[in-house]
């Protein structure tokens, strides 16, 4: 059951950071980005502000945030490198 929360607030987290940049993204894509990005902002956000995140069993409104936050700079770094390798 936790595994199934982890997929659905996974997906609703990159779907909420592809929408606010505006990427059009598959769900497959957004499940992918939100789970990623919850680890990427626990390992790198988490140090700073001092909240875990969904990936660590924090279903709190911080840690909402700080995987949000490690979605949207994920999504950052992603179309950064497919704008990089059109050139």
């Amino acid at each position: 059951m936790n595994i199934l929360i982890w997929l659905v607030l996974g997906g609703l987290i990159g779907w909420a950071a592809s929408t606010l940049l505006r990427m059009r993204e598959g769900i497959p894509l957004n499940v992918i980005v939100g789970i990623v990005g919850a680890v990427l902002g626990g390992w790198f956000l988490s140090p700073f502000v001092g909240v875990s995140t969904i990936n660590q069993g924090n279903f709190s409104v911080p840690g909402l945030i700080v995987s949000f936050l490690g979605a949207v700079i994920l999504l950052l770094i992603v179309n950064f490198v497919r704008r990089a390798t059109l050139w």
